[in-house]
């Protein structure tokens, strides 16, 4: 898949099951740069490990978008609306195979960041935000970059 791709076919349903201020293109740059630097649109399931769908969530994120009060009533929505139960085991499982899902919960997440999401000119508050919300294991920031600038060819 690529970023454009991921754009029109997965981010547009998933971003019209949220609320309408949740998209704009900097939402959109965001969650594509997060899976590039996750999973390059390449594996739905982490290697060796347990993150899942292409912006590579794990229990713990899941976890934290069903219960954060900003977030808590919209995912039990977005989970209602594509008939799943609001579980953390149900809904981790699903997201490894359901991209609408996973972008609904990664967009979700990047709500609970206390900032403003970043502009095309601001790719490091872009790394800032996406190590606070994601918490990668092993972030490799020389990769940011350019990550950053695909997503944002791909929403322009």
């Amino acid at each position: 898949m690529t970023p454009e791709q991921f754009n029109q076919i997965i981010l547009t349903p998933a971003l019209s099951l949220l609320l309408s201020c949740m998209d704009s293109p900097n939402a959109r740059a965001m969650l594509i740069a997060i899976c590039l630097q996750e999973s390059g649109f390449n594996h739905r399931q982490q290697i060796s490990g347990p993150a899942r769908g292409f912006p590579q969530f794990e229990a713990t994120g899941v976890h934290g978008v069903l219960t954060h009060h900003a977030t808590a009533g919209l995912a039990n929505s977005v989970c209602g609306a594509l008939v799943y139960r609001p579980s953390v085991d149900e809904v981790h499982a699903a997201i490894r195979d359901n991209d609408v899902l996973a972008a609904c919960f990664a967009r979700m997440l990047l709500w609970t960041v206390p900032a403003a999401l970043p502009d095309e000119r601001q790719p490091d508050v872009g790394w800032e935000q996406y190590t606070w919300a994601w918490r990668p294991g092993k972030p490799h920031r020389e990769r940011w970059d350019n990550n950053w600038e695909r997503a944002w060819r791909a929403v322009k």
